[in-house]
């Protein structure tokens, strides 16, 4: 059989943001200076500020990238909500998440194409940056690729870490060490993606949920429904922004463990706190 008969035709890229416009321009221009360049860009934005539009305006303007900017009011974390938003407002056959907090290096939408499957999803990882790394890589370095080669990150002060093999992890290399890995793969917010109809079938995201573990629960209704995961973390490296988590809190993480041990104990394969079922 033909392996791009069931390739993805189009990779809708649904990107998860809250006031933080500085980093979300870095994020952009890691998605402009991608190699292959069938896909769009759909920020779902959890009721950011004006900042953040003027930067979504700048990229739409001087860039090639088409974007759709999915938007509703400040009320608190309400990720699970904007997301279900994006996901209806995309026009691919293929949904790829990820935050605009994770800059993706220049093979990043290529590398999830190239592996997409039926009857799968992809479960990436990403490197994370301190602060003061963070400020300092520009979206000169982004594009130029700089920001990611290990030997131009160890130059900027990046610390000695057995997770440096994500970052100088090659084409032949990276399937082997997908290969060694001894975790489950798992629906990461930041970088998975999947089937659109299989995401919409499952109900999207749960918008009883906040912050913690909201994403794993989609890919739990996944798995449970036969969709199974595949591990592509060294094929796919994001560069992972530092930031403060002040909306984290136990009460949140209680109820989301709550709901997600009720799916797995369930089995259950769609959430009836999601997207609609059709009419």
């Amino acid at each position: 059989m033909n392996a791009t008969l069931n390739a993805p035709k189009l990779i809708s890229v649904v990107l998860s943001t809250y006031n933080q416009p500085v980093w979300l321009a870095k994020v952009l221009r890691g998605y402009q200076s991608q190699t292959f360049r069938n896909f769009e860009i759909v920020i779902a934005d959890d009721g950011s500020g004006t900042q953040t539009r003027e930067v979504v305006k700048r990229f739409q303007s001087e860039t090639d990238l088409t974007i759709r900017h999915i938007w509703h009011e400040d009320d608190g974390f309400r990720k699970c909500t904007i997301l279900n938003r994006g996901i209806q407002a995309s026009e691919g056959d293929y949904v790829l998440f990820s935050d605009g907090d994770c800059v993706p290096r220049a093979d990043f939408v290529g590398n999830h194409h190239a592996a997409a499957k039926r009857g799968h999803f992809l479960s990436g990882g990403y490197y994370k940056l301190s602060m003061p790394l963070s400020e300092k890589i520009s979206e000169q370095d982004i594009e130029s690729g700089e920001a990611f080669e290990l030997a131009w990150l160890r130059r900027q002060g990046l610390p000695f870490s057995h997770r440096w093999l994500r970052i100088a992890a090659g084409k032949y290399t990276a399937p082997f060490l997908n290969s060694l890995t001894t975790t489950r793969p798992t629906w990461n917010g930041n970088n998975s993606s999947g089937w659109k109809s299989d995401i919409v079938s499952a109900g999207g995201f749960d918008e009883r949920m906040r912050y913690g573990g909201e994403d794993r629960e989609l890919g739990e209704r996944l798995e449970n429904a036969g969709i199974h995961g595949i591990h592509i973390r060294f094929d796919t490296l994001l560069l992972h922004l530092d930031h403060g988590r002040g909306y984290a809190n136990d009460e949140d993480l209680n109820r989301n463990l709550a709901i997600r041990r009720e799916t797995r104990d369930s089995g259950r394969t769609r959430t009836d706190h999601g997207i609609a079922r059709a009419a």
